[in-house]
């Protein structure tokens, strides 16, 4: 199975309860990457992500002896970023695109 971590927790990709079909497709798809290169049939897999763009409202008090360095959690929200990753694994290539949507100024 796929699994992501996030801070200090672990994702995983979970079928729905009683769904054999979901993993018998998951299964399909895993198999896909056992299977021996071939440039003229190239396994591709491609993502997609948004992720928001912020900014400090004050400046973080640097640490200190026996003190971490502190930050304020009031933000600035400065619009999303789109993210677009085209991995080929087996041929070790990947290509990422990084793309700027902000936020209409009022």
């Amino acid at each position: 199975m796929s699994h992501l971590y996030w801070h200090r927790g672990k994702y995983w990709k979970i079928p729905p309860e009683g769904s054999a079909a979901s993993v018998a497709n998951m299964e399909d798809v895993l198999e896909i990457y056992h299977m021996p290169y071939d440039p003229d049939y190239p396994v591709v897999c491609m993502d997609e992500s948004c992720k928001q763009m912020i900014g400090e409202v004050r400046e973080p008090i640097p640490c200190a002896p026996g003190q971490p360095e502190r930050i304020d959690d009031e933000y600035v929200r400065n619009g999303v970023a789109e993210i677009l990753m085209e991995v080929e694994p087996l041929a070790g290539k990947r290509h990422v695109t990084v793309t700027e949507h902000r936020t209409r100024k009022g």
